[in-house]
């Protein structure tokens, strides 16, 4: 399934994360044999590399724009594509992620915490990140009730919403839109380039106490959910008036 998401930001995200009670194995075989089983899949993801905080990470080259990657954690699987042409590249990746670690990794339902899909997007913009935010969402809501005032300027406006989307509260929305702007830069009228405006949208489940989590049935659950949500909520609604905001101010 093709989209047209990139066009409305400088940068797209499509992530899934694993989240274990237990901590990964970190033995040289068992890493590297999960990843070499990944990159017979896909043989351009050749940049493997151990972070400074202990995670290892394999990617393909980001100079395209679009890339694969897929990281390990402490405790946390990661997978994902930037600027994805077709989510079902990512779901693609995502599920052979899901079907690997139970095998290689040694993650069964027991160690599973919680499985999220996130929607992401960054938008560039050198200037004041709050500014543009309180405009976009803010503007007719009771949380604006202070900019008219004299002197008033935009420091702190990163909301996060949190809410339930299912009974028993394990099925979670999660919306965050946040500001690279310190006070420092709006004092003194100098921002950073290379900052983006940074959104993200997490469809989060939960393991029941009283079911065997099935990673992969809960994976294609939370894609069509979040896939549902981002078109019908998170564009029209932030998206559409924060990309509308920036180019307004350019």
């Amino acid at each position: 399934m093709t989209h047209s998401y990139g066009s409305f930001c400088d940068d797209f995200y499509l992530d899934m994360h694993v989240n274990t009670e237990l901590d990964l194995p970190n033995d040289r075989d068992t890493i590297l044999a999960f990843f070499e089983r990944l990159q017979r899949a896909w043989p351009t993801m050749g940049n493997f590399y151990k972070r400074e905080d202990g995670h290892y990470c394999l990617e393909e080259d980001d100079e395209p724009g679009e890339y694969r990657w897929v990281n390990l954690e402490g405790d946390r699987i990661g997978s994902g594509i930037v600027n994805p042409t077709h989510l079902e590249d990512v779901y693609a990746q995502d599920r052979l992620v899901l079907e690997l670690m139970p095998y290689m990794l040694g993650v069964n339902h027991l160690d599973i915490d919680s499985l999220d899909v996130t929607y992401a997007m960054d938008f560039d913009y050198q200037g004041n990140h709050d500014e543009v935010i309180a405009d976009a969402l803010f503007s007719r809501s009771p949380f604006g009730c202070l900019l008219d005032q004299p002197n008033s300027k935009a420091l702190g406006f990163s909301p996060t919403v949190l809410t339930s989307l299912s009974e028993d509260c394990r099925t979670q929305a999660r919306i965050s839109v946040e500001s690279k702007t310190s006070a420092f830069e709006v004092r003194n009228e100098k921002y950073k380039a290379e900052e983006a405006i940074s959104l993200y949208f997490t469809v989060r489940q939960y393991r029941r106490p009283n079911e065997k989590f099935d990673a992969l049935k809960s994976f294609e659950s939370q894609c069509t959910m979040a896939g549902e949500l981002f078109a019908s909520k998170i564009m029209p609604y932030i998206v559409q008036p924060l990309a509308n905001a920036i180019s307004q101010r350019r």
